[in-house]
């Protein structure tokens, strides 16, 4: 039995739990630890000859933590010092040996190197699925865009060659999009895509399907998403907003205006995603250059959102 330390007994003696204690909490009872695991585990070193790797769930967990807070490698060392809450939520203590960035760092690389970022997202899926939250027969597509820095002040002297800039209203964004499709019912992302900012919303519109829905809604951006080449065999029914300049001209009384605003209530449910994804993780603008990086990160991140989004359900 190992002995307690002073900072132990006096963790212990604390009068109230800290929000960032409340939310690792929330967190360990949601997230599907042994089904993330699993997928990771034929992948992660084995003890052997040379460096011993920390267990891989004391690794996943680091790692989850280094996303819940949108931290850099060295960040998440200092905060694996810094924070006793941390520490216990990783299965750590500062009595023993904590891992440094480097580890961190090869943590992460494995799981962009095999692309395990969607993988993690399908285990959380399957995961809300065996608890009874089945993807309905209806997806709502969407797009936000995500920064990236647009100066050419750095060693390379140039802006990220996969990031693009593009207008939104009387805006210009240089950046990545994130395209994600959503159950219509339960608000979970079941798939989702990364591109340049320049790339337009509808080109993505058929990788968002998981092939079981009836029926897409989707914002004015998507105007003419049936006639594309690749829908053309879909057997859905595309329910599209109108064009803002033309609803505006709507009698509010009329049933096209009445049709617009239901449409406009079901589409609400995608904003959700992108509001923990950037508000609460604080991911509004990418960590990393090129899109693959980015693309594994934002996947668990919509993972974990997921569990959050069905955190009622899942305690009831």
């Amino acid at each position: 039995m190992d002995q307690p330390t002073f900072a132990d007994l006096e963790y212990q003696g604390k009068k109230r739990k800290t929000r960032r204690e409340l939310f690792l909490e929330r967190m360990d009872g949601l997230i599907p630890w042994q089904s993330l695991e699993g997928r990771i585990r034929p992948v992660y070193p084995k003890a052997g000859k040379g460096r011993h790797p920390y267990p891989l769930p004391v690794m996943l967990r680091v790692h989850c933590v280094q996303l819940f807070y949108n931290l850099s490698d060295p960040g998440m060392e200092d905060l694996l010092y810094e924070s006793e809450p941390v520490r216990r939520f990783a299965g750590l203590k500062l009595s023993g040996p904590l891992p440094d960035e480097s580890t961190i760092l090869h943590f992460r690389h494995l799981l962009e190197n095999h692309s395990l970022g969607q993988g993690l997202l399908e285990e959380i899926n399957a995961h809300l699925d065996s608890q009874g939250l089945r993807l309905r027969e209806g997806t709502i597509v969407d797009a936000t865009i995500i920064e990236a820095p647009s100066s050419t002040k750095n060693q390379a002297r140039e802006r990220d060659p996969e990031m693009h800039q593009t207008k939104k209203g009387n805006q210009w964004h240089f950046g990545m999009k994130a395209h994600i499709g959503v159950d219509c019912e339960t608000g979970i992302v079941h798939s989702m895509t990364a591109t340049a900012a320049n790339v337009h919303d509808i080109t993505e519109a058929h990788n968002l399907l998981h092939g079981g829905e009836t029926v897409v809604w989707g914002d004015a951006g998507y105007q003419g998403v049936h006639k594309r080449k690749e829908n053309l065999g879909l057997d859905v029914d595309w329910r599209v907003a109108m064009r803002p300049g033309k609803r505006r001209g709507l009698d509010p009384g009329s049933d096209e205006a009445l049709l617009e605003k239901a449409k406009a209530s079901v589409r609400a449910k995608v904003e959700h995603p992108f509001l923990r994804l950037k508000r609460l993780f604080g991911y509004g603008k990418v960590r990393y250059r090129g899109l693959a990086k980015n693309t594994e990160r934002l996947a668990l991140l919509f993972g974990l959102g997921n569990l959050l989004a069905a955190e009622g359900r899942l305690r009831g």
